[in-house]
């Protein structure tokens, strides 16, 4: 089966106490944004940012990108609140902090059936973006990606899980290499999307270069952004290079012909072309699509063999 997913390059945090990036939204080139109530915001204006976020919502009921909202964590006195407040201006989804465990995930589910049912709306309208940020949520990811079908991607907070480390977050990021690769091993599993976590110094264009480069290496499809300055570095490191298209395109038509000759492999310049080789074909065709690069149709019975 070919898994059709939406293109989550860029997260772009707002802060949701902050009016006139609220307003700037629909402006951001970010695939997606994510109105925050939690890290952001002040304990003194969460329900300031609530309405702030409700009005925003509400007042943008069409919208050209994915809009998340960061709750605070469940296990606060303020998660309710932002739920019911929020809710209402139907966004895409929640971002989900601090999910340590499956429960957390399901717990989070069933309250949004709820709003569903009370709202009028199909039970299954709102996403659930988990966010693993601690030692423990690494340890239970595996079982936390598989807590809800309404989960569309796994995201990583690396401030958080460094805190919980007690360490220090560096620019190159080797402390940070056994939960990127616990988390993408996850999502994957799971025929999820991984999202990285931000890089928080928005004037280092190389570093985010490099470090953007790393995470897609590892199998991440998208970043968390805390500034809309780094978007487009992001997307340029993301976007599937000519010569990976041509490859990609080259195989594609290669195993047409085997599968037309009976066979499930054939040789491509004296390398063989077989079912994993038209695997990452693939995987960079539909990005290439998804990006607007090339107007392709994949076949699965190209791809797999089979109708």
């Amino acid at each position: 089966m070919v898994i059709q997913q939406r293109l989550r390059r860029t997260l772009l945090y707002v802060p949701g106490n902050m009016p006139g990036m609220l307003q700037n939204i629909p402006v951001f080139n970010a695939d997606g944004v994510m109105i925050d109530l939690e890290d952001a915001v002040p304990l003194s204006e969460k329900d300031a940012a609530r309405t702030l976020a409700r009005n925003f919502l509400v007042a943008f009921p069409d919208r050209s990108k994915e809009i998340f909202v960061r709750i605070n964590g469940l296990d606060t006195k303020y998660a309710l609140d932002d739920l019911r407040q929020v809710l209402p201006g139907r966004p895409d989804g929640i971002r989900l902090p601090k999910a340590d465990d499956p429960e957390v995930v399901e717990r989070l589910d069933t309250l949004l059936t709820e709003y569903e049912e009370r709202l009028g709306l199909e039970i299954g309208y709102f996403s659930i973006l988990p966010s693993i940020e601690s030692a423990v949520g690494v340890l239970n990811c595996v079982k936390t990606a598989q807590a809800s079908r309404r989960i569309v991607a796994l995201a990583f907070g690396a401030e958080d899980y460094t805190a919980s480390l007690e360490i220090q977050r560096t620019r190159s990021g080797e402390e940070l290499l056994g939960a990127r690769m616990q988390i993408v091993w996850a999502a994957k599993a799971a025929g999820l999307q991984a999202i990285d976590s931000v890089f928080a110094d928005a004037n280092d264009t190389d570093g985010l270069r490099a470090d953007t480069e790393l995470v897609k290496r590892l199998g991440f499809t998208g970043k968390s952004l805390v500034n809309p300055r780094q978007i487009e570095v992001v997307h340029d490191v993301f976007r599937p290079k000519q010569e990976e298209i041509d490859h990609a395109l080259e195989v594609m038509e290669a195993i047409k012909k085997a599968r037309e000759m009976g066979t499930g492999v054939i040789s491509l310049r004296g390398k063989m072309v077989d079912a994993p080789v038209v695997k990452r074909a693939a995987r960079t065709i539909r990005t290439a699509v998804a990006f607007g690069l090339i107007d392709y149709e994949l076949s699965n019975e190209v791809i797999y063999g089979q109708e």
